[in-house]
């Protein structure tokens, strides 16, 4: 589900990877050795020791990385209120919450709706509309692990396109692709220069899924956290051209390794006939969504990307000297 761009999944199935060295090549070779040693060994722990593996590793390492200061700046910039042992509480607990989404990829077949592992709140919601056959675009953020919402959608029986960013290394990229596949996730589609693909998918009357809170230069500009953000206008510009709703889906992670999926209720973006408007109003909703899930539980956001423009960092910079 996550995703901002399609790459070719063949190292040498373009033009660019065709002039990639020998080294290039030989590196991605090692990093897709290593990446499978890895995978291999977590999904032989099993579930929870894998997750636990994850966690533990990050919690320990995360703290240690120069991404640590882009976690306690984000923090600071959506909780300024709060109390500094607060913040460095949540800074810390958030990394072993990325440790265990990352090492739980390996193993996200399961981790479906069938495993017993998932509560699945509102999906009558998903089963009206596999039943309608109308496509709806499902939008959600970076909470606990978002491809546990992808994994639901496919169990509900909707045929959905689901974005991707697809990895560097085209070699670890068919192993990831691989990962998914076992878990059911057929569709893929990138963002961006995608729009084509997705609209001809919504043609057929297939849904769309994004994850509507990276980090986006362009595009209309909406309020995140009372700061100024430029997010995508994608979900908001299909749900409008094709007359159907946003269905936002969220996830929350429980105790043992386990995870409940709610759909919430629709977001219908307005059709005044003034379009530019339309979008911004129905961008701004979907951003507002995802800040209250966040607020509701917010170790479980996914705080190691920049999502501000870097005019929000220069003023914290600033209010630190």
């Amino acid at each position: 589900m996550p995703g901002e761009e399609q790459r070719s999944s063949s190292p040498k199935g373009d033009s660019a990877h065709k002039k990639i060295g020998f080294f290039q090549d030989l590196n991605w070779r090692l990093e897709a050795v290593a990446f499978a040693a890895l995978f291999g060994l977590l999904r032989a722990l099993g579930v929870e020791r894998a997750s636990g593996f994850g966690g533990k590793l990050l919690r320990t390492l995360g703290p240690l990385t120069g991404t640590h200061r882009t976690v306690t700046r984000n923090l600071r910039i959506a909780f300024p209120d709060i109390d500094a042992a607060e913040r460095d509480r949540l800074a810390i607990d958030q990394w072993e919450q990325t440790g265990r989404t990352f090492a739980e990829m390996a193993v996200m077949d399961r981790l479906t709706p069938s495993s017993g592992r998932i509560d699945l709140v509102g999906f009558e919601r998903l089963h009206a509309i596999r039943d309608s056959g109308r496509p709806v675009v499902f939008a959600s953020g970076h909470l606990a692990n978002f491809e546990i919402m992808a994994s639901a959608i496919l169990a509900a029986g909707v045929p959905c396109q689901v974005t991707y960013r697809a990895a560097n290394n085209p070699y670890v990229e068919v192993q990831i692709r691989q990962s998914r596949a076992r878990y059911g996730i057929k569709l893929f589609a990138p963002k961006g220069d995608g729009t084509r693909e997705l609209m001809a998918g919504m043609k057929r009357g297939e849904s769309v899924a994004l994850l509507v809170d990276q980090k986006y230069d362009q595009g209309p500009e909406v309020e995140f956290f009372g700061q100024p953000v430029n997010a995508s206008p994608g979900a908001a510009r299909l749900a409008l051209k094709f007359g159907t709703v946003i269905q936002p889906l969220s996830v929350v992670r429980l105790p043992g390794v386990r995870f409940r999926v709610t759909a919430h209720e629709p977001i219908t973006v307005p059709d005044t006939g003034d379009k530019a408007a339309d979008v911004l109003a129905g961008v701004q909703a979907v951003n507002r969504f995802v800040e209250d899930r966040v607020r509701e539980h917010p170790v479980d956001w996914f705080w190691v990307h920049k999502r501000w423009p870097a005019k929000v960092y220069a003023a914290l910079r600033a209010s630190e000297t």
